[in-house]
This record gives C-alpha cells, structure tokens and sequence, in this order.
C-alpha cells in the first residue's frame, strides 16, 4: 500500500493529524482551501487559525480541559506545543497569541519534509487510500455534498459565536484594573458596573437588535457559546451568575467587590489586543458599539473585531465512527475535529491526534492503540463513538464521562485531581507499552 495519507482541512485537527502521521515517517498531503475559498469566520490563510476565543481553556490538572492538555503533551501534541510557545497571561488558562499560535503550526506543517500543503479545494473523497477528514463545521458546499454521499445521511448542526477584540490603549486606565477571581494574579481587565449600570445595560443588550440567521429560531446555540444577549434574556441575573460574576474581585477605587464585572482578556503577546471574555454575540455591528459602550471604563473603546456568530456543522458520529475516529463502513476514512462532535479547540486537536496516530500504527503493521475511558483522549473518543446515544450533541471534555475511582473522595478537587494522576499514569504506561515511539522519527 502506498504510504501516502491524505487530509483534507488546514485547522487544528488536520494540522495534528498531518503531524501525528509526518512524525511516524509516512507522507502527507495537506488540503487546504484558503485563501482561494474562505469561510464565514475566518480571516486569514494560515494553519491553524483561531476562529473564536483566543484560548485554549484551562491548564490545571483539576481540571478536565487540563487533563486532556497533558495526555496531549506527553502524545507529542503540534497544537499543544505550539500553544505553550506562544502562550500570554490568563490565569488558570491556556491563552495564546493568535497570530503567533496559527504562525508557528503554519511554519511547522509547510517545512516538515514530510507533509506538502496544496491550498486547493477538495470536492471529492478518493476511495482506497487513509484519508482524514478535518474540513470542520464551516466545511464548503461541494466537500459536505461528497461526505453526505460517504455517511448516507444529513448533518446535524448548531450555532457559534465569537466575541469582540478592542485595543488596551481605548480604555479609560482610571475605571479599568488588573486582576483575576479569587486573587489569582492580575491577568485580566475589569470592567466594574454599579447595579444602576448593570441594570441599564442589561435592559439595553436584551433589546439590541440582532443577525437574522435562517433557521436560527430553531435555537440550536451551543452552551458553552451561547451568545450573551442570549444568555441575558434567561433573567436580569443571569449574567451576574456567568460571565460577569463578581466574586473575588475588588475595585481599588473602593476596595468592595463590584455588583458586576465584565473581564477582557489578553490577545496577543504584547498585550495591546484584548477579547471580552463570555461576549460572544450575533448584534449588529453598530448595537455591538452602542452597547458595548456603556461599559464602564469603555465608553471610547476602538473595536479591532466584531462579534460573529455562524452556523456549526457536525456528522452524527455515534451511528457513523468507531473509538479511533474512523468511519464504520469504510476503514480507509477518518473524521477528525468539530465535524465529529467534539466541542473546542483542544478536543478538535485530540481527535486529529487520535485519528493520526491510528492510521500512522495502521500503516506501520500495528493495531491501533484502545485508549480507554479512564484518560480524557479515550472517554472523548468513546462519547462520540456511544451508539447507544440517540440525540447527539456537541460535547467539550470533562470529568463527567471518565470512568469514575473505586472510591469515593468528597472533594470534588481532590476527586478530579485522583482522577488526572490516574489518566496520566495510564498515559504514560501505554506510550512506554506500545509501539509509537519506535516508528516516531521526527
């Protein structure tokens, strides 16, 4: 069999993909459509680009995001350690600079001697060789005609939304301050709102004038992106209780913690871009402005990007993929990132990661590795690959679906914790058991 993989899309899944296979010594032909055809959401032609937040969600061990993170370092993850080398404060997250992050997979991918880039639109699925398909949500009519015709059903689908970036420089230094929740260093803007300013502005968002999307009023938005006029039209305090929680900040203006604060967190690594965390939104440009405004401390904020919403698609994976992400029906195709059903940046990376090293064993005369539900890889996998699911949603990782401890543990920290040094100890065990470090050249 010829050795030559192809996959097809340039985000963060086929670029792991692509790698996960370069570095095992097999060639690869990269597809990638942009620049000659865009989608709704991105604006630029490099690999690897950010369409959304800027981060890569939390690091911590205690946390499920952050598991999932480490399995991937210890796996020889490109999107892992591209995020580590373009890394910018955030707290307890992963955040990154976006240019530099899509730059540094960029350069990786286009000189590995291994993988050729072709930046042409792919409208057809070849029959016979490993192919990956990591086209994503936004995927072009002609390549989803192709896979509609591979999987025998329609799509499923949600919505997304991305939230506005302004320039540090724009907001007002005497109402804005430095700091993070609970006293944990100083990695964020805030914004402080007084009742009497959170109420005016919660009034004003919850009538702004909004995107008319087609079949929007399905309300298919995905939690974890809701948008925040959404997300405010649940009740007045919604907001209070998410995204512009108060708790454990202080105003140094008055030394109390504020009724509501809106945080905007760092962009780019000489920190003069800044995002809204929790603003995505589908407003109009000019109610984006109006409102955003009355903020305080952003009343003259210069808006670099907008919010965005699009629509997401994604296959209904627990009836069409196998654990390894590859299609039941045919095992020369795999599917890899958001087209699969998994929710986020990281999770998209896995299963690129997944979905390559499979192949790359296969190829190589080894069975696949059967990363089990007791690592955050494998319980992400096996969720996505669950037929007994019958209504399939989009799902980020966490702690919910590993296989729980033996025993019981109260805190919840300490439970999650117990759970991460068991994932990485099987992580660890199976990269020294198996047959990946013999065959991984580069």
């Amino acid at each position: 069999m010829k050795k030559t993989v192809r996959v097809i899309g340039g985000g963060l899944a086929g670029c792991e993909a692509a790698w996960q296979l370069a570095r095992a010594g097999i060639f690869v032909e990269l597809y990638e459509m942009r620049p000659g055809l865009m989608t709704p959401a991105h604006s630029t032609s490099k690999l690897g680009e950010l369409v959304c937040s800027n981060s890569l969600g939390s690091f911590r061990l205690e946390n499920a995001s952050g598991l999932l993170k480490e399995e991937m370092r210890l796996l020889g993850s490109l999107i892992i350690e591209a995020a580590d080398a373009t890394r910018v404060p955030a707290g307890g997250a992963l955040a990154v600079d976006r240019e530099m992050f899509s730059g540094y997979i960029t350069d990786k991918i286009e000189n590995h001697p291994n993988i050729s880039v072709i930046r042409e639109e792919v409208k057809d699925i070849p029959e016979g060789n490993y192919t990956v398909i990591a086209t994503g949500p936004l995927s072009s009519p002609a390549i989803s005609e192709a896979i509609k015709k591979i999987i025998k059903q329609d799509y499923l689908y949600f919505y997304d939304a991305a939230a506005p970036i302004v320039v540090k420089d724009s907001l007002d230094p005497e109402i804005v301050f430095k700091a993070s929740r609970y006293g944990r260093g100083e990695d964020y803007l805030n914004c402080p709102m007084s009742r009497e300013v959170y109420e005016r502005f919660w009034h004003e968002l919850v009538n702004a004038d909004t995107v008319t999307l087609k079949e929007f009023e399905d309300q298919k938005v995905f939690e974890g992106c809701m948008p925040i006029e959404v997300m405010a039209k649940r009740g007045i305090d919604t907001l209070r209780f998410g995204p512009l929680k108060p708790v454990g900040i202080r105003d140094p203006r008055t030394g109390k913690e504020p009724y509501a604060v809106v945080q905007l967190r760092q962009d780019n690594r000489m920190a003069t871009l800044y995002n809204m965390v929790g603003f995505q939104t589908n407003l109009l440009f000019g109610e984006q402005k109006r409102v955003f405004s009355m903020i305080p401390g952003m009343e003259n904020a210069e808006f670099v990007r907008y919010g965005v919403m699009h629509r997401n698609t994604y296959i209904n994976s627990p009836k069409l993929l196998n654990s390894h992400y590859g299609l039941k029906s045919n095992p020369y195709i795999f599917f890899a990132g958001q087209i699969t059903g998994v929710e986020g940046y990281v999770e998209s990376a896995s299963s690129g990661l997944m979905a390559g090293l499979t192949i790359a064993l296969l190829i190589h005369g080894q069975p696949p590795i059967d990363f089990p539900d007791t690592t955050a890889i494998g319980a992400l996998a096996g969720y996505i690959s669950d037929s007994r699911i019958e209504n399939f949603q989009p799902m980020n990782i966490n702690f919910g679906i590993i296989s729980p401890l033996d025993t019981k543990i109260r805190s919840k920290r300490e439970r999650n914790l117990k759970l991460s040094e068991r994932s990485l100890r099987i992580i660890k065990e199976i990269i020294n058991n198996s047959e990946i470090q013999k065959f991984q050249i580069y």
